[in-house]
């Protein structure tokens, strides 16, 4: 079967002159149970409606329309809130169910506009072309369509939430590790109210005390140029306990600045500011000569100390909000250098530090086999349900013939 198409402007009234945009503090005067909707879907709800009957909410600008399988058109009914970066439609020659399902196959590169965020503007959603069988045939698309993606929808919550569980379980696993849980003996308070006792032979201490740090700056890049130039890490290329070298950017290091800035097998780099302050990972020595720039943070060890137990150390205190700033409730901007040298841990003699480190090493690196099963198998599913979507609204099948079956078969918890 291969279905007709028509423009969205035959099907749909649009109703974007009624949505009202409402600010943060305008919201929070009128708290309720009204979804009000944005690009980014329910952001937030409302005491009021502007709306209470069946639409079809289709985004507008700064939306995944380029990504297979996120969401951009919505059917929704009852009360709602809507503001103006989603469209508000109204459907007049097609069932709405079917709509939104057809509205989230479309390719939407021919109708977008903007240099620096994509938009899709009145004029160009009524050009769209949808797909439009006989309307009974579309409640029948649609009909099908909820069920087989509801059970598509409760097996990616559930893998959702075992990634969460095995989040949580690492987690656990890495507070108990750096704070000596499973040691037998005496205990005695870390004086860190994050991190609870830690065994008597442990000594708490700053990072300074083990550690040095050294920030990176930023240096002239107008005097880079030829073999002078030089790879170096960003603030993006530092992931938890990864270090990305595909994308590495060039400068030239002055050679006064290359036995500063140039790094070595086991340093460890936490990240100053941007979105992620405090997180960290240890360089593995895989490229020969390579530095490192402005908002990341080199810490080497001074004698003995494991700067991968630092590291586990480091990824405890993100997860127990150390890195704030005190009195306020946000995230810090900047981890400065200031900050984190006397930033207290607990540290146990070197060879217990070698010891629970690689036992932390082995577990971890089960932890990633299993969460990268659960993403694969997140990914799959999401692909299936797109799939599954695009061919049903396009009729690359008739879904009158899957009547009593489900076409998930084999998609199983």
């Amino acid at each position: 079967m291969t279905w007709p198409t028509v423009p969205l402007r035959r099907l749909v009234t649009c109703l974007d002159g009624r949505r009202v945009p409402l600010n943060s503090e305008q919201r929070a005067a009128m708290r309720g149970s009204v979804p009000y909707w944005g690009a980014g879907g329910v952001v937030d709800f409302v005491d009021k409606a502007i709306f209470n009957e069946p639409l079809i909410l289709l985004k507008e600008d700064g939306s995944p329309f380029f990504i297979p399988g996120k969401g951009v058109a919505y059917h929704v009914e009852g009360p709602t809130w809507i503001n103006n970066h989603i469209h508000a439609l109204r459907t007049t020659g097609a069932d709405g169910r079917f709509l939104a399902y057809a509205l989230n196959c479309v390719d939407y590169s021919n109708y977008l506009t903007g240099s620096t965020r994509d938009k899709l503007t009145q004029e160009d959603l009524k050009k769209i072309d949808i797909w439009q069988p006989p309307l009974k045939e579309q409640r029948r698309i649609a009909e099908f369509l909820d069920i087989e993606t509801a059970r598509i929808d409760r097996l990616l919550q559930l893998r959702s939430r075992q990634i969460d569980l095995h989040d949580e379980a690492k987690f656990s696993r890495t507070y108990d590790a750096v704070r000596g849980a499973k040691i037998t003996g005496e205990r005695k308070s870390s004086g860190l109210t994050w991190l609870g006792s830690i065994p008597t032979t442990w000594r708490v201490a700053a990072v300074s005390h083990y550690f040095e740090v050294e920030l990176g700056k930023m240096l002239n890049q107008e005097r880079a140029q030829g073999d002078q130039l030089r790879p170096y890490l960003r603030v993006a290329n530092v992931q938890w306990d990864r270090i990305d070298t595909s994308d590495l950017a060039m400068m030239d290091f002055p050679t006064e600045e290359r036995v500063r800035f140039r790094l070595k097998a086991g340093d460890l780099l936490v990240n100053e500011g941007g979105s992620w302050p405090g997180r960290a990972a240890i360089w593995n020595g895989e490229i020969d000569e390579i530095y490192y720039q402005k908002a990341l943070h080199r810490i080497r060890s001074r004698s003995v100390e494991v700067p991968r137990w630092l590291y586990y150390c480091l990824v405890v205190a993100e997860q127990m909000k150390v890195f704030q700033v005190q009195g306020n409730t946000s995230t810090m901007t900047h981890l400065t250098r200031e900050q984190l040298r006397p930033q207290r841990f607990p540290f146990p003699k070197p060879d217990v530090q070698r010891s629970i480190v690689a036992q932390l090493n082995r577990a971890q690196d089960r932890d990633l086999k299993v969460r990268q099963l659960l993403n694969r198998q997140r990914s799959l599913l999401a692909e299936r349900r797109q799939a599954l979507i695009t061919a049903a609204v396009t009729g690359q099948f008739d879904v009158s013939a899957a009547s009593g079956r489900s076409v998930t078969d084999g998609v199983t918890a």
